[in-house]
């Protein structure tokens, strides 16, 4: 049995036609324009921004890091110790060996300090009169801080200092230099002029004239000093030291060595006003 088809006619739409797209086909415009916009490659910004944020370390870079924070540190270090160390590069040989033996000598008194308090020590503790030994002491450590205190004259090696000012601009802050200086150095007493120098003394320049502790003194500027000749010298002639700046002011500066300074200038014993003895 045999079914007609009636053959379409052209231009007439068919039923498949009619019933609109398959499914599963293809969206419209905007569907297609999503698409292709999904499938565009990163620009390069954003590549360079996904690369560098979050940041990932690797322990290699780490290591890296680390050693160049190490090399920064040591190369601050080492300019810094080239800078202070750079004060003495221009000294001259003798210059140097001079600081040195200045040094040396200052560590040989530090060191027979100690020993002596070290023997004090011993004494203390081994000695059958203990009581016997601590009066010695303390008598003797009384005639020490006499000397300090300037109420009691002195006499010892040291050196004799000469200020040849003369017609040239040496003023008090000078003076008050070379003091320090020489107590640096280990001086026990000092003299100047008729002026004993202590704790407490002070240097003012008043009409063109050099007053210390409110008493004027003339020139020659005339320094007596106690202590170690050897440590002494060598303190006032440090390159850019006392002489070089008194020289510098066209002032003659002449230092001599004596097995026996005396320093017979005294000062009168002031009772403080205020302070106390904290011992009980």
């Amino acid at each position: 049995m045999t079914t007609d088809q009636t053959p379409a006619e052209p231009g007439k739409p068919t039923d498949e036609t009619l019933s609109g797209p398959a499914e599963g086909a293809v969206d419209g415009p905007e569907d297609a324009g999503e698409s292709a916009e999904a499938a565009q490659p990163f620009t390069g910004r954003q590549r360079l921004v996904n690369g560098l944020w979050p940041p990932r370390l690797t322990r290699a870079q780490l290591i890296v890091a680390l050693l160049l924070f190490g090399l920064g540190l040591g190369l601050a270090i080492q300019v810094r110790s080239t800078n202070e160390s750079s004060v003495l590069r221009g000294a001259r040989q003798e210059d140097l060996v001079r600081i040195l033996d200045e040094l040396d000598n200052r560590t040989e008194r530090l060191h027979e300090e100690k020993q002596r308090l070290e023997k004090q020590q011993t004494e203390l503790e081994n000695s059958s009169d203990q009581a016997e030994e601590a009066r010695k002491q303390t008598a003797q450590k009384e005639r020490q801080l006499a000397v300090l205190a300037g109420t009691v004259a002195a006499q010892g090696p040291g050196i004799t200092m000469k200020i040849d000012a003369s017609g040239s601009a040496v003023e008090s802050d000078m003076l008050l230099d070379a003091v320090q200086e020489l107590r640096a150095a280990g001086a026990e007493a000092i003299q100047i002029g008729k002026v004993r120098v202590i704790a407490s003394t002070y240097f003012s320049d008043v009409g063109g004239a050099v007053e210390i502790d409110g008493r004027k003194v003339t020139q020659p500027y005339v320094i007596k000093v106690i202590g170690k000749p050897e440590d002494l010298e060598p303190a006032l002639n440090i390159p850019g030291g006392v002489v070089q700046s008194l020289e510098k002011e066209q002032a003659t500066v002449s230092i001599e060595r004596s097995e026996k300074i005396v320093v017979d200038a005294l000062r009168s014993a002031k009772r403080p006003d205020y302070a106390r003895s904290s011992s009980r």
